[in-house]
Parts: structure tokens; sequence; C-alpha cells
């Protein structure tokens, strides 16, 4: 059986540069996707042109940057991740073997083998962050998957967590005791039993 051997991670985007090459509806809607994750994220998008809608997203975000250019090698420079989503395929495996050569991590938008990351379903209820991937297998299933948590998971788990971070701050004794403790003040939430 097929495994997802993927390596989840949480990025803080407002410390990182990130750079999209691709004005149209797919960089609008990678855009889209980071901001709603990562208001903060710091971002350039290139192109030579770009989907109002793009612009006006981009003008509610001081940290996002519009570039009216075609892609050059030179754009990769100080960058940490990219994403590459034009209608040129040429231009995006050339994106991908620039990135790779300067060790970048680099996603083709719809195109796998040459994604070092993918960008999945996100739920998030405050402090809370779910990330939802299926090996780039099939993004709709992520997609009804994060509708679903969304649904389930109450409005107010931000005040759950909150409570347990303040109790956790006056916990005494070495991690593994604190954890201990944690463990048994949580215990009832992975409770099995139908609630009558």
């Amino acid at each position: 059986m097929e495994r997802n051997e993927l390596y989840p991670i949480f990025l803080k985007l407002h410390n990182l540069n990130v750079l999209i090459v691709g004005g149209g509806n797919v960089g609008l809607e990678k855009l889209s996707f980071m901001l709603k994750s990562s208001p903060n994220a710091n971002v350039e998008v290139v192109a030579p042109k770009f989907l109002p809608e793009l612009e006006s997203l981009a003008a509610k975000h001081p940290s996002v940057q519009l570039t009216y250019r075609k892609f050059n090698r030179w754009m990769l420079r100080n960058r940490h991740m990219v994403i590459a989503c034009t209608d040129d395929l040429k231009v995006n495996k050339r994106i991908y073997d620039l990135s790779r050569k300067r060790y970048l991590i680099c996603n083709i938008a719809d195109t796998p083998p040459l994604c070092d990351y993918y960008l999945g379903g996100i739920v998030t209820k405050g402090n809370v962050k779910i990330a939802i991937s299926t090996n780039g297998k099939s993004p709709t299933t992520a997609k009804r998957l994060r509708e679903f948590f969304e649904e389930i998971i109450p409005d107010d788990i931000n005040k759950m967590v909150e409570n347990l971070n303040e109790y956790r701050k006056t916990l005494k004794g070495n991690f593994e005791e604190k954890v201990q403790k944690m463990n048994e003040i949580t215990e009832s939430l992975k409770n099995k039993e139908p609630r009558e």
C-alpha cells in the first residue's frame, strides 16, 4: 500500500521571502490560499500582466509586491520558496531547475513531479491549524476534508487552547512530568465513547 511520506511543516511566511511567478487564475489561487492562512506573508508576484482580482488582493496586503515583468533568474536571489504557475511549461520547468540549483524549495502548479512541496487543505480556528495532504493525488479530497473539519471543530476551540496554555505555564517539574500532567488533563479529548 502506498503511504504519504510528506513531512508536514508550518512556516512563518512573514519571516521568509516567497516568489510566485504567474499572474493568472492559478497565481491568484496560490496567492489567495497563502494569504488566507498567512495574511502577512512576504510575497513577490512576478508576471508581465495580472488579473484585476490579483491586483486588488495584493493592494490589501502591504507585504505583497507585484512586479510587472517576465521571469528572470536573478529574481530567485534572496528567496526561500518559489511557486511557478505560468501557462508556459518550459518557463515553469526552467524555474524549477534554477530553484533546485539554488537549493530553494519549489512548487510547479499542477505538476507533482516538479514539486518539493504541496499546498494542502488548511483548517484554521484561532490558534488551531490543521493541514491536510493527499500526497498531491486529490486536491478535491483535501478540500472536502477541510470542509468536514471546519464544520465539526467547534468555533470556541481556541478558548480551550488558551486555557491549556495558561495552565501549562503554571506546571512545575521537568519536561517529562509536565507532559504527563498535560496528557492526563487532555485524556478526555480522545474518549471514543459516544456521548448520550
